[in-house]
């Protein structure tokens, strides 16, 4: 990838490459050799470099174009294009024949290469249509009383062949509280982002989090579903299988804000999803995804510290007190519920298990996982743009270094994509023509922290009337807070001692008393955000807990 997002030119050019050559099949023919030259008008020797890189890759960026500058018709819906993307919607697509939408591209593709014109991409494609009226669209293909009865419809219409062709990923608070594993004490309520598969009702992967909706948990959940979770499963102890994985076709979400990102549309992009988004205040077009929410909560009300559905239900309980999970013992519970009950159920749909419907029909379809999991994930993360400064890169009042950073100097009016997670300040992603940089903070002393404990600083000296923020003041305050924080635990400690000690003046002799002082490997290793890449082999990421 470049250092810099691509120009829209090239990444049209890039996704059209990946449109042709998604199509050819594993053991090429001389006419399929013969067709895809004739789509990209190439050499012979060039298709096959391109097809090899692609194959080995897996990425659109895989195949942008090596030169720079504008290029003949590359320029999305030129005049010349326009008119026959129209007249192809009049009489071809908004007709009654009701062709695909690929269909529809290729028609379009044929009539551009015959007047030498480069023709839009299938994405592209979908979003000139959807700018048209969709209910007229249908009731153009489909008749009027059909497209009437198709937009009136609830939940569970939508009607997919294959799996992973459509994915539907969203999030919810759930309705427990997780608590601290050392104190014990109560959190607060996890954040669950969860995808399932349409087609199958099989549930691809989730990630639960005690922050809000983002970017991030989109990420985290996206790489937990494409990738063999065996590893993750025998890690939690958990002897159920999961044989759910691959990179979706499409994926489809509502208007959050984390789902327009505009590093999330290009990594979607970059992997040839379809992304698509709701309309606005349809939640009927959301229907499979949340059906499993329901699903999911109503097992979760069975947990200590559940909040059920509504104050009515939940009536004098106080869920904070009863709560008794920590946030990675509430994960392997959802695993547990996810692949040994949900996907060992009879789907009224499907009228047999998603775990069966999986099996049976991923025989049929190819199921591409990415070649390099870190690659995607990092991918996903979030991202933003800075130029490579003479002493380094500057995001978030932390100047960050890597010795490979040298050899780009000299193009300081470049901005470089620079890619992070939130959870760990201690390292960033530095996207270059050549693969991912990691910078880590000039300063080789500075504890790893969190943006959330970086914000929490900030808003501090802000308060503290402190206009000019500098990174040294940062770093201090967040060691500041933390002895706080330590040294409030140590307090409550030290007054349990003080109970314990004066058990004996009690009424009753006490049976259980809590010792004086823990051994320290008896303490339970304090959990982060129970990411489903951790125990990936191979893949290590290290994680921070924040308390606040």
């Amino acid at each position: 990838m470049s250092d810099n997002f691509p120009a829209d030119k090239d990444w049209e050019e890039a996704e059209y490459r990946a449109q042709v050559l998604a199509e050819l099949p594993a053991q090429l023919t001389q006419g399929n050799v013969d067709w895809a030259m004739r789509q990209l008008n190439v050499s012979r020797s060039t298709l096959f470099r391109l097809v090899k890189q692609f194959r080995e890759d897996g990425r659109t960026s895989a195949l942008l174009p090596d030169t720079r500058g504008p290029k003949p018709g590359m320029q999305p819906l030129d005049p010349a294009v326009e008119a026959i993307v129209s007249r192809h919607f009049k009489e071809f697509y908004a007709t009654r024949r009701k062709p695909t939408r690929t269909r529809f591209w290729r028609e379009i593709a044929a009539d551009c290469q015959a007047q030498g014109l480069a023709p839009p991409s299938i994405r592209r494609l979908g979003r000139w249509l959807e700018k048209h009226d969709q209910a007229k669209l249908m009731a153009r293909r489909e008749g009027k009383d059909k497209a009437e009865r198709r937009y009136l419809a609830t939940p569970g219409v939508l009607i997919v062949n294959n799996p992973l062709d459509i994915v539907q990923i969203d999030h919810t608070k759930a309705d427990v509280t997780a608590v601290d594993p050392v104190t014990r004490r109560p959190l607060g309520r996890p954040t669950l982002t969860v995808a399932i598969d349409v087609n199958t009702r099989m549930v691809l992967g989730f990630h639960l989090s005690l922050e809000p909706p983002s970017l991030l948990a989109v990420a985290l959940c996206l790489t937990h579903a494409v990738m063999d979770k065996s590893h993750w499963l025998a890690a939690r102890g958990i002897g159920t299988d999961w044989p759910a994985r691959g990179i979706p076709s499409a994926i489809y979400v509502d208007n959050g804000a984390e789902f327009h990102a505009r590093a999330f549309e290009r990594a979607c992009s970059e992997y040839q999803i379809d992304l698509q988004h709701r309309p606005p205040a349809t939640p009927r077009y959301g229907g499979h995804i949340e059906r499993l929410i329901g699903t999911m909560m109503g097992a979760i009300h069975l947990l200590p510290g559940s909040h059920f559905s509504n104050i009515f239900e939940r009536g004098d309980l106080d869920s904070e007190a009863e709560a008794v999970m920590t946030l990675r013992e509430l994960e392997t519970w959802l695993a547990l519920e996810i692949t040994g009950s949900y996907h060992a159920r009879v789907h009224s749909a499907l009228e047999t298990t998603p775990a069966a419907a999986w099996a049976a029909r991923t025989n049929e379809v190819r199921v591409q996982i990415p070649a390099d999991l870190r690659q995607f994930l990092v991918d996903f993360l979030p991202s933003e743009q800075r130029v490579l400064q003479r002493d380094g890169l500057h995001l978030f009042h932390i100047r960050y270094w890597a010795d490979e950073l040298r050899w780009l100097m000299g193009r300081e009016s470049r901005k470089f994509t620079l890619k992070y997670d939130p959870r760990d300040l201690s390292r960033i992603f530095v996207l270059t023509e050549n693969g991912i940089i990691e910078a880590r903070p000039a300063d080789l002393t500075r504890p790893a922290i969190t943006l959330w404990e970086h914000r929490a600083a900030r808003r501090a000296l802000r308060e503290a009337g402190r206009r000019s923020v500098d990174e040294e003041l940062i770093f201090r305050t967040i060691e500041a807070q933390r002895d706080v924080v330590d040294s409030a635990e140590r307090q409550t400690k030290a007054i349990r001692r003080h109970q314990a000690r004066r058990a004996h003046l009690a009424p009753l002799p006490m049976i259980d008393v809590t010792p004086d002082i823990a051994a320290p490997e008896a303490l339970p290793a304090p959990e982060g955000e129970g990411s489903p890449f951790l125990s990936h082999p191979g893949f290590k990421v290290e994680e921070w807990y924040d308390d606040d």
